[in-house]
This record gives structure tokens, sequence and C-alpha cells, in this order.
């Protein structure tokens, strides 16, 4: 005769790469998955991601690359050595998804967009025996402590040998991400932090004017500094003020600071491949016979969007010395007041603290249950650096369930 230990089940709530992934690592070990997601397709922040182009992770050195997220760093790192950027792009290759190289280092797939991996994903995960729901939303425990799901045919009860919850941060809740699940864990006395906009636009107090005449359109290659860091790059104007990579790269310290102090200044030089004293030079030369608007124009080669952002930050009558004129391109200072709101936000700093989860990922609060992806409180700039913790942290959460099953 022979005899075999029961399967053990998993509950995976929240379908995007962090839950998806951790599914797929438990059903490659013989683990029965069903995966809950309370809407009506899988992936949709992903699909979101993918829109122009999908940045899956980033070339950088590894050192580097665990840097970018800052304080949680030491807590990230050994989730990210034990699956680096090298093994998520061999990952969405064994998919049919080559990736490349872009110019500035970051990573995509070949077919520039999020679908037909996502698409290739979800075969593969019905072929290795994931039960995929959606529509189903996780509405918490019930007094015996099985999962209470909310389904379009009425409640579902399920008693798992484990849970991992996957439900993303708080930002882009009409893709599913709302931060709803934080009562739920409360009351079982999870450590929280509150939610935060990371990779945020931020309120500036533009004239009308500007506002109407050049919302929508970039500032490129310009340097965005405050606080003693400087990066360099894009942004794009917004009806209520900032966006974009650049700005995206500083959120942390401008949301930090205005946290402190209410405000804070962002200075932008608008011609950062020059220096004073050459562009002195220029304006000084070209400045004979010609209108303030056509110096900056011939001279500075400044756009119609730089020449008035100029204008919105040293006011409307700018300095007629070459000298002064150079340092204001240099250093055009904005005030800002605000984070967009929350909703706007690319991703979210808070959640889940770090105090309150184990090694494997599982809270110390409800020992049978694990957390991954944006859940747990950390934040990282975009390039890739965002995918590639969700799925870290995925695999790491199913490799603390497995342990925790002795597979």
């Amino acid at each position: 005769m022979s005899s075999s230990l029961p399967v053990r089940t998993v509950a995976v709530i929240g379908g995007g790469p962090a839950g998806l992934i951790a599914a797929e690592t438990l059903a490659r070990a013989g683990v029965a998955v069903i995966v809950h997601e309370k809407m009506p397709t899988f992936g949709r922040k992903l699909l979101m991601a993918g829109r122009g182009g999908l940045n899956l992770t980033h070339s950088e050195d590894l050192p580097a690359f665990k840097a970018r997220y800052a304080a949680a760093e030491p807590r990230l790192e050994p989730l990210i050595d034990a699956f680096p950027p090298d093994a998520l792009r061999a990952w969405s290759r064994d998919l049919g998804q080559e990736t490349f190289v872009g110019s500035s280092g970051r990573v995509f797939p070949k077919a520039m967009k999020a679908s037909p991996l996502l698409r290739a994903w979800l075969r593969r995960l019905e072929s290795l025996g994931v039960e995929l729901r959606t529509r189903s939303e996780w509405r918490g425990w019930a007094d015996d402590g099985a999962l209470r799901f909310i389904e379009p045919d009425g409640e579902r009860i399920e008693r798992p040998d484990a849970v991992i919850l996957a439900l993303g941060g708080a930002s882009w809740a009409k893709l599913g991400s709302d931060g709803g699940w934080t009562d739920r864990l409360a009351a079982y006395g999870v450590a929280l932090a509150p939610f935060r906009p990371a990779n945020s636009g931020f309120l500036v107090a533009w004239t009308d004017l500007f506002r109407e005449r050049f919302a929508g359109q970039p500032i490129k290659s310009a340097a965005f500094s405050t606080g003693g860091r400087t990066v360099r790059g894009d942004a794009v104007i917004a009806g209520y003020g900032l966006e974009g990579g650049a700005i995206y790269a500083l959120s942390a310290d401008l949301r930090d600071a205005i946290q402190a102090g209410g405000a804070v200044t962002l200075t932008i030089d608008l011609r950062p491949d020059l220096t004073r004293q050459a562009l002195t030079g220029r304006l000084h030369k070209g400045g004979k016979g010609l209108s303030a608007a056509n110096l900056l124009r011939k001279a500075a080669r400044l756009s119609p969007l730089e020449t008035n952002l100029l204008r919105e930050g040293h006011g409307v009558a700018l300095p007629a010395e070459p000298g002064a004129l150079a340092e204001a391109i240099k250093a055009v200072s904005l005030t800002l007041t605000a984070c967009a709101p929350i909703d706007r936000a690319i991703s979210t700093a808070g959640g889940v603290a770090w105090d309150g989860v184990a090694e494997d990922l599982s809270l110390k609060a409800v020992p049978d249950v694990f957390v991954a992806g944006e859940m747990l409180d950390w934040e990282a700039p975009t390039g890739g650096y965002l995918l590639q913790a969700c799925f870290a942290t995925g695999i790491a959460a199913a490799r603390g369930v497995l342990a925790r099953f002795r597979i």
C-alpha cells in the first residue's frame, strides 16, 4: 500500500505581478492555488504600465540597483539577490517575450507591450492548475478564521492552509489598488505605515496664461535640483503643476520637504550643458538690437515654453544684464506646495510596516498570512525598480509558504 500527504492549498489575493508570480512559484511546487482578483480581469496595472512600453527592470549594476530602494534596501536586498533582474529577463524570455536594453539602461520586452506577456503568463498558470477567479473581492476573515469573498453569485468561504496578500498600494484605485485592505489588517494588530504618494506630481501655482498655453508640454534635457540632489532629464507641465520622469526621481525628497515645511523650492537649470560663463558670452554676443524674447530664443535657444517658464520663476521683468540673465536661466526657482492627489501617483510608500513582517514575509500578527508587492512599505523610482521588487517579493512570499509547508 502507498500513501501520500494531502495537497496543500493557498489562496493568493490580488492578481497583479506579485500575486501571479507567487501563484506560479507555488504551483510549480505542487501546491493547489486559487488566485482571487476583485476586478474583471488580471494585471490591470501591469497593462497600464505597458501602454508606453513595459519597463520590466533595469540593467545597471546590482549594488546601484538595490540602492534605489533607499530605506527599504536592507529588507529588499536579499529578496532581489534571490530573484535579480537577469532572472526576471530569463522568466520573460521563457514566456516567449525576449527583452532588450534601451538607451537609458531600462529593460523592455521587444514587443513593447504588456498584453502578449500577460496572456502567455495566464495560459501558463492555467496549465499549472492554478484556479483564476475574477470579480472575487476579499472581505476579511470570518469568526472561525475562514476567508470571506464576495462574488457575483454570492459569498464564498475558503479555508486554505496559507494566504498570500498581494493587494497593491493606494494609487490608481480604478485599476484595483485602493488601499481598502488596511482596516482589515489593522483589526488584527498588523503594524501599518500611512500611505504617501511616490513617483508623484506636485502642485505649482502657475499663472492662468501659462497653464492654458503650456499644459501638457515637456521640459526637455534640463537639470532639476532640490535639497542638494540633482536629476537630469525631462518633466511635463501639468495643469496642476509638474510631473514626469525627473520629478518622479525627486519625488521622495520633494514630498518629505513639503511635509516638513509646507512647501519646497525646485530649481531648474534649463541649459545644464553650458556653464554660466559660456551662456553669458552667448547672451552678450547676441544681445545687440534684440528684444528680450528674441535674445532668449536666438542666443540661449530657449523654446517658448522655456522662456515663459523663466518668467514664471523670476517674474515678468527679467534681468537685462547678460550675466544675471544667464544665472536666471540656470536657476529657475519654482515653489511646490503639495503633492498631487495620491490616486494620481504611479506608486505609493507606506502600507504594511516592516517591523510587523517576518523574514519570510509572513505577518507577525497573523502567522499564516504572507504579504508581497506594493502592500509592503517600500518605494523606488520608475525605471523598472517597481516591477522588479513586486516580482521579487511575490517569489519570496511563495518561498516562505513553501518553507512553512516544508516543501
